[in-house]
């Protein structure tokens, strides 16, 4: 079954629509707020911008089994920058589009894997406006941990660095969807791994831009303890 024929029984099987869709978006906000507030957060910044003026701004990537908890990472340590997530545009990104709202960043809607003409527009001209983007690479239907020319073709446009963010629970139930997508246990300890920023240099062959893709998913997985 391809990519398009997933995303279809998914959001056959998500169909909840109208005032159901809205109550049942808007307590899974509020139980995601009460997990957030058991939480023990810690950052390991390797990029050093943590508490500094904002002097660059960035494309974020993460890998979308490690997203639920972003919004609460970008109010609790990145209070001082803004920005926007880019969300699918799928069911399954309602949730997560609601509490990155809430939190105060914006949200771009769409493919963050291949990212259509639309979405890039909108991202470079977050960019050019002095504001960071955060993207899921191998989202919203994977392979997992397989990072798609999207942001390859952002960063390369741009000009902005990619910051690689990863987050390691010290307990957590795993779903059984396509990225085996991570829900940490109450009062377990959260660990936010910032990399080093990571230039994506120009290509003129395909050779040349898929070997930027295995250096960028490389950068990315060193962060990563737990697949």
């Amino acid at each position: 079954m391809g990519g398009q024929d997933r995303q279809k029984v998914r959001d056959e099987t998500l169909k909840i629509e109208g005032w159901r869709a809205r109550w049942l978006i808007a307590f899974g906000f509020q139980l995601l707020r009460l997990l957030g507030r058991t939480l023990r957060f810690e950052i390991l910044d390797h990029a050093g911008i943590i508490g500094k003026p904002v002097s660059e701004n960035y494309i974020g990537a993460i890998w979308h089994n490690r997203l639920l908890l972003f919004p609460f990472v970008l109010r609790r340590f990145f209070s001082n920058r803004s920005g926007a997530a880019l969300i699918s545009a799928s069911h399954d990104g309602d949730l997560l589009a609601l509490a990155v709202k809430r939190f105060g960043y914006d949200v771009v809607r769409g493919s963050s894997s291949k990212l259509g003409a639309t979405a890039v527009l909108q991202l470079s001209n977050l960019l050019a406006s002095h504001r960071d983007v955060v993207i899921t690479p191998d989202g919203p239907l994977g392979p997992a941990y397989e990072l798609g020319p999207g942001i390859i073709f952002l960063a390369q446009k741009t000009g902005a660095a990619v910051m690689p963010v990863n987050m390691e629970y010290s307990g957590c139930w795993r779903l059984k969807s396509w990225d085996r997508f991570i829900i940490p246990y109450p009062f377990s300890k959260v660990r936010v791994i910032l990399g080093r920023p990571h230039r994506i240099k120009p290509t003129a062959t395909i050779g040349e831009f898929q070997a930027e893709q295995r250096s960028l998913q490389e950068a990315m997985m060193s962060l990563v303890e737990r697949h």
